[in-house]
């Protein structure tokens, strides 16, 4: 499970070989949710609506990250960590 970046007791995670759309996950405790990196969109999950509006946050800021860390991870070559919110 290669993890980029925690923040909150929220892990984010993008696998290697993964199906398309471009996408990552997250897990907060027990419960996951996967987010579009191109639209920031909720694919499925059920995260609470307060650990999604950070999750967003956190996205927005990195969605370039984001995207690179999908390329390098299609690649099998090793993603870059992403900063945490702050």
């Amino acid at each position: 499970m290669p993890v980029i970046s925690r923040f909150f007791g929220i892990v984010v995670m993008i696998y290697y070989k993964d199906h398309p759309p471009p996408h990552f996950h997250v897990r907060y405790g027990e419960k996951q949710a996967r987010f579009t990196i191109d639209t920031l969109t909720q694919m499925d999950g059920d995260i609470s609506p307060r650990v999604r509006e950070l999750v967003l946050d956190w996205a927005k800021q990195h969605q370039e990250a984001l995207a690179e860390d999908w390329r390098l991870a299609m690649n099998r070559e090793p993603l870059k960590p992403i900063d945490p919110l702050e």
